[in-house]
């Protein structure tokens, strides 16, 4: 009985509990880290600006070759765009002039780097941060919680990531295969796409957010699962609601352009169906879980 007894989980709270002022200073380590972090990670991210800025350049890059390449006479669309950013296509070496980006001020492009610096270093501090948080938090969750806290926070960035290579090699060549295609060459008049580099760094980086905070779904619905606020019950009968809400979102969030909205919300309803797995997976845990603990009670 008295095993059962120090292996309450209420004793574990209790055993973690601290002064008010304690938890103050832990919190103040935390953010201490926290800060430093994104500190180091801003001055990394900035060293690497034109890097960088380059690799996310790079897509735009290779849509122009394409396109020169397919007006000389080839074969070629935004679906060889993707191959070739994959490495699956050569990309076709033609004789076109340097990819043309322009900023209008005179600290634009500084200003640019700043921006690019500080969305790396957050991107680049994220496992720290989140180990921070986790580490802020777990005394005050129950062992098995703090079990099945982990994983969620590993899950986290892969989803994240999974998102911004979804931007980085499908959203992003059909949007800049179809900005290219609208260029107009003629004998009286040129119309060329000249974008400043702020702008181009804005949609990207909008798109990043975008898709990775939408990739998010999965985990967020079964954290809300494993606290009882929604069921699997519950997810499977708003479906169609929740359907016309990623649509919604997707017209929102993306450019105006039908194929990059279906590219955001085909893997968004995908998502919705595997969190609505994962729901249930957690509520067929939780039943075993309890069935286990009641026959322990019986037991005793």
């Amino acid at each position: 009985m008295s095993n059962a007894i120090g292996n309450d989980p209420e004793d574990e709270i209790e055993a973690s509990r601290a002064p008010l002022m304690d938890h103050l200073i832990e919190l103040r380590t935390r953010l201490i880290i926290c800060v430093a972090a994104l500190f180091i990670g801003f001055g990394v991210c900035f060293a690497f600006a034109d890097q960088i800025f380059l690799f996310l350049v790079h897509p735009f890059t290779v849509a122009q070759k394409l396109l020169a390449a397919q007006q000389a006479g080839g074969h070629h669309g935004p679906f060889d765009l993707l191959l070739a950013l994959v490495g699956l296509k050569d990309i076709p070496s033609t004789d076109t002039k340097a990819l043309g980006l322009v900023y209008t001020a005179a600290l634009e492009f500084f200003f640019t780097k700043l921006k690019l610096a500080g969305f790396g270093a957050v991107v680049l501090t994220f496992p720290v941060l989140a180990w921070q948080l986790y580490r802020f938090v777990a005394p005050g969750l129950y062992k098995n919680e703090r079990g099945a806290f982990l994983p969620f926070l590993l899950a986290s960035p892969v989803m994240f990531l999974l998102g911004a290579a979804l931007v980085y090699y499908v959203m992003l060549p059909f949007v800049l295969w179809f900005s290219l295609s609208q260029q107009i060459t003629t004998a009286g008049i040129s119309i060329q796409l000249l974008p400043k580099v702020s702008d181009y760094l804005t949609l990207v980086t909008t798109l990043l957010l975008a898709f990775g905070l939408c990739f998010q779904l999965p985990v967020v619905v079964s954290l809300l699962g494993m606290a009882g606020i929604v069921s699997s019950k519950l997810l499977r009968d708003g479906r169609r609601y929740a359907i016309v809400g990623v649509f919604i979102a997707a017209a929102i969030l993306t450019p105006p352009d039908p194929i990059s909205q279906m590219t955001l919300a085909i893997p968004m309803c995908l998502l919705y169906e595997i969190a609505i797995w994962c729901v249930w997976l957690i509520e067929r845990r939780k039943a075993r879980d309890e069935r286990e603990a009641g026959t322990d009670v019986a037991t005793i």
